[in-house]
């Protein structure tokens, strides 16, 4: 075969090749514009302020200032962007008032996601302070891994990693450093 010919195989084979592969280029932009789902809320709201009732005694009200509510995904959730100010009811009527920069809620495993400064006060006076704290509404039960900052009247204590009660009347902590009034 002449130098000639061989030119214009290979220019023959270099066109069909880009041929195919503008083709796929192509295709492969269409496929993933079809497996693509925009991740866009299907629901919003602007200042919420929900009450939460049981037998016709308010358990709870959340205050935000928004709402973006994902109930079409597989793992359904609810996100407060701009922070909650959540106040919850005991059976007596007492107090907990729960303040976070943003939270999201899940659906399926009923557990609240609170993050920055988040902040939990008790009609009794206890505070605690954290950057993340999750909420367990099923048990209502708190418990974080981060550093939290407890304060009661026995005193200040911090450390890293609680849970406890709605209530504060159960407290567990793990690494704990601060001056705490003993009993004895």
């Amino acid at each position: 075969m002449d130098l000639l010919k061989k030119h214009q195989i290979l220019a023959i084979v270099i066109a069909i090749a880009g041929i195919l592969f503008l083709g796929c280029e192509s295709n492969f932009k269409e496929i993933q514009k079809s497996n693509f789902e925009e991740f866009v809320p299907s629901g919003a709201a602007e200042g919420i302020n929900l009450k939460y009732t049981d037998s016709g005694r308010i358990t709870a009200i959340l205050v935000s200032p928004q709402m973006k509510e994902y109930a079409t995904v597989d793992f359904p959730f609810t996100d407060f962007p701009k922070g909650v100010d959540v106040t919850l009811y005991d059976k007596n009527k007492k107090r907990t008032i729960i303040l976070a920069d943003y939270a999201t809620s899940y659906k399926l495993t009923s557990v609240i996601d609170l993050k920055g400064n988040v902040k939990i006060t008790s009609q009794d006076g206890q505070m605690l302070e954290t950057d993340q704290l999750y909420f367990d509404q099923k048990n209502e039960w708190f418990y974080t891994e981060k550093s939290f900052k407890f304060t009661d009247s026995k005193g200040v204590s911090n450390g890293q990693g609680i849970d406890f009660s709605k209530d504060f009347k159960i407290i567990n902590s793990q690494r704990i450093a601060g001056a705490i009034e003993s009993e004895e």
